[in-house]
């Protein structure tokens, strides 16, 4: 557990619950899954103490869910966010069963390409009140320390900087509010997946030139077929952020300004906006990966289907060639003791000349009409 205590230019760090909020800034609880479901009792009595309201049942649960799709829901008091991350997960952690009443639905492992396996989808939940925000996270969020220990680092810095101390970096990247802390949050988790998508577009990249290349067999079909499902979850899970985050704004747009809080409103409706936008990228270079996988099978398939037309149709000019040829051995093989030529002595001669002017002829006629022309 990791309690910051946020304010102008400062943040305080303990381990153990506030008693009383600061009287400039914000207080952040940030907690693992499994301490969260050990502290109930502690961090409700803590939330009562603080902002006069404990969070109810049905939202304690929801934050103890770690297969729960990204949602958003409110009461007077606080409102709640549940935000599957996309982040790149470590095989020596198991993320599901951190929360000992959770373990048994284990959630079977993502096929496809290694850096899809790698995507971890847990949610992690947001419990925003007006000075506290509560995020409960999994047992590996580097999001949640990374930004932590800048927030620490910026700050001692920027106390140094007593020039301009409203242009400095602690300054900017100070949260507002702790609204402000939890967009950028989100922000930062949304963004985590768009550092995978090189190295997951590399690798479609290499079975499209697979599918497509004449020389090689592709017999990958199961990765693929797994690498498309794949895909079509992670489209459903950014398709619940956004509609989560949708529902946020809509939740935003009808605050009131408290005294002169209103430039620190009108940021929370940017940041929104932002997070927003960075979800529908997001949304759209999974579809595009989707159409991608797709259009490659479908010309591997038509590849395959103008080969075997190829092979077809130079199979059919050798057999319109030959069949002349099969024609007249056909025609003095037969049991005729009078056939022309056949008592010859330069019979044969005349007949193998035929032959060859016919074969020559009919593969000097296909040649021209481009029958015999080699197309790739």
């Amino acid at each position: 557990m990791r309690v910051f205590h946020l304010a102008e230019l400062s943040i305080r760090e303990s381990a153990a619950l506030p008693a009383v909020l600061p009287e400039h800034g914000f207080v952040w609880i940030a907690l693992g899954r499994r301490e969260f479901e050990s502290m109930q009792a502690e961090v409700q009595a803590c939330l009562q103490q603080l902002c006069g309201s404990a969070l109810v049942d049905l939202h304690l649960s929801d934050l103890l869910n770690n297969q729960l799709p990204s949602h958003y829901d409110y009461t007077a008091q606080y409102d709640l966010l549940v935000f599957r991350r996309l982040a790149q997960g470590r095989d020596d952690i198991d993320t599901e069963a951190e929360a000992p009443s959770q373990s048994p639905g284990r959630v079977p492992r993502r096929g496809g390409p290694p850096v899809l396996r790698r995507i971890d989808t847990s949610p992690v939940g947001f419990a925003l009140f007006d000075h506290l925000l509560l995020t409960v996270h999994p047992a590996d969020c580097a999001v949640r320390d990374g930004y932590a220990a800048r927030l620490l680092a910026l700050t001692a810095s920027g106390q140094a900087e007593v020039a301009e101390p409203g242009r400095s970096a602690a300054m900017r990247f100070m949260p507002t509010s702790s609204g402000d802390l939890m967009l950028r949050l989100v922000n930062q988790m949304v963004d985590g997946y768009l550092e995978l998508r090189r190295e997951l577009t590399r690798q479609l990249d290499h079975w499209q030139a697979e599918l497509l290349s004449p020389k090689s067999r592709f017999n990958n079909w199961s990765s693929l077929l797994q690498a498309r499902l794949a895909l079509h979850q992670l489209d459903e899970i950014c398709e619940d952020q956004r509609s989560a985050i949708q529902d946020w704004i809509e939740a935003l747009n009808s605050w009131q300004p408290n005294g002169g809080g209103q430039r620190e409103l009108d940021l929370l409706r940017v940041r929104s906006r932002d997070v927003l936008e960075h979800i529908e990228r997001v949304v759209h270079h999974v579809r595009r990966l989707e159409q991608s996988a797709e259009v490659a099978v479908q010309m591997h398939f038509n590849a395959q289907g103008h080969r075997t037309n190829e092979i077809m149709r130079i199979l059919t000019v050798l057999t319109a060639i030959f069949l002349p040829l099969n024609l007249i051995a056909g025609i003095f093989g037969m049991n005729f003791d009078f056939i022309p030529l056949l008592h010859l002595q330069a019979g044969f001669w005349w007949a193998m000349t035929a032959m060859g002017v016919i074969a020559v002829s009919l593969a000097f006629y296909f040649w021209r009409k481009r029958f015999l022309e080699h197309r790739t």
